[in-house]
């Protein structure tokens, strides 16, 4: 089944929380706690592709720098 509010003429937002993680969520929605709004505000592929050019490095940012042995 097809979610009409996945569509690309749904209005979405680029998220980002304390570990530089980054997420999209639908405008109008209530952010959950720990998240908060980047600015960037369009549909769902823009902003799925927007996200890929700006968070290179996925790793938290605890683990960012972390050498492994």
């Amino acid at each position: 089944m097809i979610d009409a509010e996945d569509s690309t003429t749904r209005a979405w937002e680029v998220v980002v929380n304390a570990e530089g993680q980054h997420s999209i969520w639908p405008v109008g929605k209530t952010l959950p706690a720990g998240w908060s709004l980047t600015g960037f505000r369009a549909s769902k592929p823009a902003c799925l592709a927007h996200i890929g050019e700006t968070w290179p490095d996925i790793r938290p940012r605890s683990v960012q720098g972390e050498v492994s042995a």
